[in-house]
């Protein structure tokens, strides 16, 4: 059937999408966004990563430079002169490509790996001092300064060290003995000594005597002689500091660092820590000069970038070119994968909708919004539409199977009754009448409970607020079942932090409560209590009921507050209640804007709680 132009007239105009929503326009939108991205993310990762290249190949040449001062710096420590060190320089300039010269303080050379004439860089890349050695740069240097590899008269003779290395196989075999794993290492003296995992064995580490003995660790002859030529120049610099006593300086030596010598007790025990550094720093000074013919005289060290002293070059190695064409390709395939999820995302929508629509109604099928274009819009409307046919639907089987499962029992029973009191079978006598009496109850209570559910469920659920305050509507309830409680002999108290005060409902809320505290005095055993509790948290006012009932399991606490549910199925309606006074609770707390909750502890008790928003207090209460 065709329209005319009045009835097309006459209907609502849609309004138009904006033009950056439609989907021509984010289309291309899209496109302009990904070439952009991917440019922009190819810049990035090229230059990062050729960035972190540079890096490294400037951090391996900055080890080459360290290495190269620490091979010097231990020629130093081992030979008196710089006459042969030119065999090593060449050596050390054929490995790292770099021109490597030592020249004299006033710049006189001893060795140069680049060819005679070439001039000098115009400043040196280092000092090659074996005695003043920076502690922060050079491995393995000591605390005083000086490299350890400088040793002078402490180098053990050949008898010496074929003796120490039997004391210390025998030192070895002692502590395997008692468990513990240890290697043998060599300080550059020639001094063997015993480690295990966690470092050097000392005397006082171990606990068989056996293997404490001393003689490993005792100075040899040699070092004997040499720590007395430098307490002999050491005490010569005390005395013109005016700190000589007349007494032997006591040093302490330790041997796992290639004989250390250290001050110790003489000055330390008066606590005079001035005395003590200025007594370290002559024992260090007449370390030096009693090292100093044994080492090579200071020099300078001048680095350069190799043939023709040009400046150095960073060539990117393979595996770094590697990376940066890697991180390329990377791009180009995040590209177009993003690419083929933006066109699929655009017609995803469409494709749902679809499918969605040829479902059965039953099924009740959604779809995912994804966008806020026409698609969008259009699936948010068919959700909507299968929502409220689902909840329309669940609502009508829900009452209709809830309603006759709930008023069969009651009614099959007041019927057997009546039937066989018809039959003459029964006389009708006041017993049987209250227990048809109680079965009207038990309808009535079910009836009342399913019209408070429906007027919630409709949302008519009618609330007269007013002021109340929490105290006095926990005590009200409390009177209202305390002959319930006594009769069943459970102890039924309240409890009020402060006068908290709420805008509700008085009645509704006492329903609440009531049915709470109905529960749980059904739930509790005789000698149990029931508390009552209010107090305020913030903006809202706290209303608890807690029990030392039986407590509910943890599976079944999750569905507490849904209509019908009994922990039990056993339980009858007369004695476990019609199954709806939590959900009734629920929709009553929800109805005033608060929330209920429940936690419990399976044989200790429960506890429910509600969350209202807390009111004022009238002016004239």
């Amino acid at each position: 059937m065709t329209r005319g132009p009045r009835e097309r007239a006459g209907r609502p105009r849609r309004a138009r999408i904006p033009v950056r929503k439609r989907l021509l326009v984010r289309l291309l939108i899209a496109s302009v966004l990904i070439a952009v991205c991917s440019v922009a993310a190819t810049t990035w990762l090229a230059i990062e990563t050729t960035t972190r290249a540079l890096k490294e190949e400037q951090g391996q040449a900055l080890a080459d430079d360290m290495d190269i001062l620490a091979r010097l710096s231990g020629y130093a420590a081992t030979h008196p002169d710089w006459r042969d060190v030119r065999a090593t320089v060449r050596a050390l300039s054929a490995r790292t490509g770099r021109r490597i010269a030592l020249t004299t303080a006033d710049r006189t050379p001893l060795a140069d790996s680049a060819p005679p004439g070439t001039s000098l860089p115009p400043r040196a890349a280092a000092t090659v001092d074996p005695l003043h050695t920076d502690t922060y740069s050079e491995r393995g240097a000591q605390r005083t300064g000086i490299d350890p590899r400088a040793v002078g008269p402490y180098r053990l003779t050949a008898p010496e060290r074929t003796a120490l290395d039997g004391l210390a196989r025998i030192r070895q075999r002692c502590l395997t003995r008692y468990g513990l794993a240890t290697t043998v290492t060599r300080v550059p003296s020639g001094r063997p000594v015993v480690t295990e995992d966690t470092g050097a064995v000392g005397e006082a580490d171990l606990d068989a005597t056996d293997c404490a003995d001393g003689r490993l660790n005792t100075p040899t002859p040699t070092e004997e002689k040499a720590l007395r030529a430098l307490q002999e120049q050491a005490g010569g610099c005390l005395t013109r500091l005016g700190l000589g006593t007349g007494t032997p300086l006591y040093l302490v030596v330790d041997v796992t660092e290639g004989l250390v010598p250290a001050v110790a007790a003489k000055f330390s025990s008066a606590r005079d820590t001035q005395a003590l550094h200025t007594a370290q720093a002559c024992v260090d000074n007449a370390r030096r000069a009693q090292l100093d013919p044994y080492v090579a005289p200071v020099a300078e060290l001048f680095l350069g970038g190799g043939a023709g002293d040009a400046p150095p070059r960073f060539d990117m190695s393979p595996a770094n070119k590697a990376k940066v064409a890697g991180a390329a390709g990377l791009v180009l395939a995040v590209t177009v994968a993003v690419t083929a999820v933006v066109a699929t995302r655009l017609v995803r929508p469409l494709r749902a909708l679809t499918e969605a629509a040829q479902q059965p109604p039953e099924a009740h099928a959604r779809v995912p919004v994804t966008t806020r274009d026409e698609t969008g819009i259009l699936a948010e409307a068919f959700n909507d539409l299968a929502e409220r046919r689902e909840r329309l639907e669940a609502q009508r089987k829900a009452l209709v199977s809830d309603i006759a499962h709930e008023l069969r029992s009651p009614l099959t029973n007041i019927r057997g009754w009546l039937e066989v009191t018809r039959d003459g079978l029964v006389d009708p006598d006041p017993q049987l009448l209250s227990a048809l009496h109680e079965e009207a109850l038990v309808l009535q209570r079910v009836i009342d409970d399913l019209r408070d559910l429906a007027d919630a469920d409709a949302g008519t659920l009618r609330l007269h607020p007013e002021p109340v305050p929490a105290d006095e509507l926990i005590a009200q309830v409390a009177a209202a079942h305390r002959v319930a409680a006594d009769t069943a002999g459970v102890t039924l108290r309240t409890r009020a932090d402060g006068a908290p005060w709420l805008d509700a409902d008085p009645v509704r809320l006492r329903q609440a409560l009531g049915n709470l505290v109905t529960n749980a005095v059904r739930h509790t055993p005789r000698g149990g209590t029931v508390t009552l509790t209010a107090g305020r948290e913030g903006d809202r006012v706290v209303l608890e009921v807690a029990d030392t009932g039986s407590g509910i399991a943890p599976e079944d606490l999750p569905h507490v507050f849904e209509r019908f549910w009994r922990a039990e199925k056993s339980r009858s309606r007369r004695t476990g209640g019609s199954g709806l006074g939590l959900s009734i609770v629920r929709h009553l707390v929800a109805a005033h804007g608060g929330t209920a909750e429940a936690r419990s502890t399976p044989g200790r008790g429960s506890a429910f709680t509600l969350r209202l928003p807390a009111g004022t207090a009238p002016r004239d209460p």
